[in-house]
């Protein structure tokens, strides 16, 4: 399987058309003598409209063309023709793409749904033909004005995955082969941390073909939500998840104790953004078919007062379980 670069920030530089000048013209007509002005006004600059669209995952189409240009208002014409309104430019973004002011990193808008829209820049206003000066003493005007010039700002697009569930976790917890027993994702596995880089999204179906997103995000390590290991580019795919799956290492691979692992994940999370830690979550003990497991389950009931599921994603052992608690997780959150 081919996988796409996956980029989660990018700068927008957007600039919109410009309105179109109107025209200073004047009736030119057999038998008309004295026709008077006809000066079509100018037609307005297209808008750049950023769009939240279902089928983008990535930020990668802003970050190779950042620079997204409108088209110009055509201008005005005799016989008080107007000019053409300039094409709209519609630059597509993935759901949960949000918008910051480049210089003052203000939140400027969430396009948190897919159809949401916004305008990030307006084009300029058409200019007004010499018609609109016509009065009963003035009855030759020259005076027109140009078109205005359009929007040209500087954006800082951050992409925060939508997904209804999150599995987190140390590295080499097993969270991808998690992912890829209970949904339809293929991410990359190997028995080494950061294996995945990049938040991965797949999809479980439950029995009455209902679906709900799963986000297999980044491992995280100490200090995270300080953005130590791109912690920050990590926790910030969690936050806008309904439900967590906590998938810790029962064997103690990396030399750490799994409770040691629960506490300092519910710490990060929880010293990132508050919120997180309260919302439903269920606590997965992977990697059962480990020598020390079943020591290490024991030792962590004790000291988390806990009853997490024990499964082996290797072997598939406890997957449906897994599923079966995570669609009543679910279905209580929403």
């Amino acid at each position: 399987m081919k996988f796409q670069k996956f980029i989660d920030t990018a700068p927008l530089y957007a600039k919109a058309g410009n309105g179109g000048n109107g025209c200073c013209s004047f009736r030119r007509e057999k038998f008309v003598p004295k026709g008077g002005p006809d000066g079509g006004d100018g037609g307005r600059g297209g808008h750049v409209i950023l769009r939240a669209v279902p089928n983008e995952t990535s930020l990668i189409g802003v970050y190779y063309a950042p620079h997204q240009k409108a088209e110009h208002g055509g201008f005005g014409k005799g016989k008080q023709m107007h000019g053409k309104n300039g094409k709209d430019l519609y630059v597509n973004v993935p759901a949960g793409t949000e918008v910051h002011n480049m210089e003052t990193e203000e939140l400027v808008t969430d396009l948190s749904e897919s159809g949401d829209e916004f305008i990030c820049a307006h084009g300029g206003k058409g200019g007004l033909g010499n018609v609109h000066w016509k009065t009963s003493t003035h009855q030759a005007p020259m005076e027109h004005t140009d078109g205005e010039p359009g929007d040209d700002i500087a954006y800082k697009l951050i992409l925060k995955l939508v997904a209804d569930i999150a599995l987190v976790g140390f590295p080499n917890a097993g969270k991808s082969s998690l992912l890829t027993k209970i949904s339809q994702a293929h991410p990359k596995i190997g028995a080494y941390p950061f294996t995945t880089l990049n938040p991965i999204i797949g999809t479980m179906t439950f029995e009455d073909y209902s679906r709900a997103t799963v986000a297999d995000v980044p491992g995280l390590i100490d200090g995270a939500h300080k953005g130590v290991g791109l912690g920050h580019e990590f926790l910030r795919h969690v936050e806008r998840s309904r439900c967590l799956v906590l998938v810790i290492d029962m064997a103690g691979t990396d030399g750490r104790t799994p409770h040691e692992d629960y506490f300092a994940l519910l710490k990060e999370l929880e010293l990132y953004k508050k919120d997180i830690v309260d919302r439903p979550r269920l606590v997965v003990a992977n990697k059962m078919d480990e020598p020390e497991a079943e020591l290490y389950l024991e030792e962590f009931k004790k000291e988390t007062s806990l009853d997490p599921i024990p499964i082996s994603a290797e072997y598939e052992e406890g997957i449906e379980e897994v599923k079966k608690r995570i669609e009543q997780m679910y279905r209580t959150a929403f």
